[in-house]
């Protein structure tokens, strides 16, 4: 190769490395910024290692934290806690007498660049529909008692719960946008908990048969519920249903994301373990490269 050719190629790829040097170093340089995390016990991985917060049951292998590790950015506000509601975006929870989370709504502030939020569970009674419908499982297994318990008088009554809790999810969406006005808006919905395509797995989780495809349904009236609000308040709906099909409570462990009445993996009843916290980050990433 002539001298004056070797050196034109010696160059440009010189200039080539150096121009991948810069943008890698501007990449460093100028992370996303601020993360800010708001939500329940879906959000919070009650039990799962490590537990960084007692009082709220929050993990640092939930899927903020996750999202937060994996997106590189700046700065980042994991404000979630267990057995949160909206009421307590903006007032201090307590577990009787003791104050164990400050208003979530507090940790947003104008330089956040990305919050999230799944809430509503605990609105509509997540931990006594549970208790509700595994006790009337035990009476009568084949039959669908927690359906007619909840539909008694002609009403449904966990669909009405979930139509009142709608304008409260807005009213925290609105509440975000005006502390953090630049900020990207997520909300994120819940994974599939019961089996999609069966009627469940009683006695091994205690759910009657005929109570599965009531339940099923009302969790989607919840996702869907989320995400028409987060349409109508400039937000956008994060989908951790259709990815965690197939990982319900019924699956064997190594195959289930969301633990049973007994958990079989550190994780609270009913609740995503880690592999389900991880799924949960994944449709959340996927969701911000969109």
């Amino acid at each position: 190769m002539p001298n004056a050719v070797r050196a034109r190629a010696t160059a440009a790829v010189g200039g080539a490395l150096l121009l991948a040097v810069a943008t890698a170093n501007a990449a460093v340089a100028a992370p996303p910024g601020k993360y800010v995390s708001l939500g329940d016990s879906y959000v919070s991985g009650p039990l799962i290692p490590s537990q960084v917060n007692l009082g709220c049951l929050r993990s640092n292998q939930n899927y903020p934290s996750l999202v937060a590790a994996a997106e590189g950015v700046s700065g980042f506000s994991d404000e979630s806690c267990g057995a949160a509601t909206t009421d307590d975006m903006t007032q201090s929870q307590a577990d009787g007498p003791i104050t164990v989370n400050g208003p979530q709504l507090d940790g947003v502030t104008s330089d956040d660049a990305l919050v999230t939020l799944g809430i509503g569970g605990n609105d509509i009674g997540f931990i006594s529909i549970i208790a509700t419908c595994a006790g009337e499982s035990l009476i009568n297994p084949f039959g669908s008692p927690c359906t007619a318990h909840y539909t008694s008088g002609g009403a449904d009554q966990l669909a009405a719960a979930i139509n009142a809790t709608a304008p409260k999810v807005g009213a925290v969406l609105q509440a975000i946008h005006q502390r953090a006005p630049h900020a990207k808006v997520l909300v994120v919905g819940y994974p599939d908990i019961l089996p999609e395509y069966s009627n469940g797995c009683w006695p091994l989780e205690p759910i009657a048969y005929g109570d599965v495809s009531y339940l099923r349904a009302t969790e989607k009236r919840l996702n869907s519920m989320l995400a028409g609000e987060a349409a109508a308040n400039n937000a956008q709906y994060v989908d951790t249903y259709t990815s965690t099909i197939g990982h319900d409570v019924c699956q064997a462990p190594g195959t289930k994301w969301i633990e049973g009445l007994v958990p079989l993996a550190p994780a609270a009843p009913f609740h995503p373990n880690a592999l389900g916290e991880a799924a949960m980050a994944r449709a959340l990433e996927a969701a911000l490269a969109s």
